[in-house]
């Protein structure tokens, strides 16, 4: 079937996924103690994004999708905010650390679009 948009194919979510696995990657390397504390919030929170888009998507009604996005930009502050931490905690070098804040500012970019595309009435 032509023209049927697939979760895939959504930039936002594949932005998220993408975040979600540096995240992962990343907490890999660090010490038992903090790989328990922040490590396992932020693996939560950067999985979350994606996980909340995709839960939105399979909903087919556009209030249930918006309110799961809004779930999925908390998320994206979150991991944003784990992700500094790591930084001032010196699990994060600084190179590293902006690269994500600026692909966290592109997604929630994205984000913001695509809740704006999805509506605030009824058809």
């Amino acid at each position: 079937m032509e023209g049927i948009m697939k979760l895939e194919d959504l930039e936002v979510y594949q932005l998220a996924m993408r975040i979600g696995e540096i995240a992962w990657t990343i907490t890999t390397e660090w010490d038992r103690h903090a790989r328990r504390t922040m490590g396992t919030q932020l693996v939560r929170a950067g999985d979350s994004i994606a996980a909340n888009i995709s839960e939105g998507f399979g909903r087919y009604h556009y209030a249930e999708n918006r309110n799961f996005c809004y779930y999925a930009r908390g998320s994206l502050y979150e991991t944003k905010t784990w992700l500094t931490k790591a930084h001032q905690r010196g699990y994060l070098d600084h190179s590293d650390h902006q690269m994500l804040q600026r692909l966290i500012t592109t997604t929630g970019v994205k984000l913001n679009n695509y809740i704006r595309s999805i509506g605030s009435t009824k058809a």
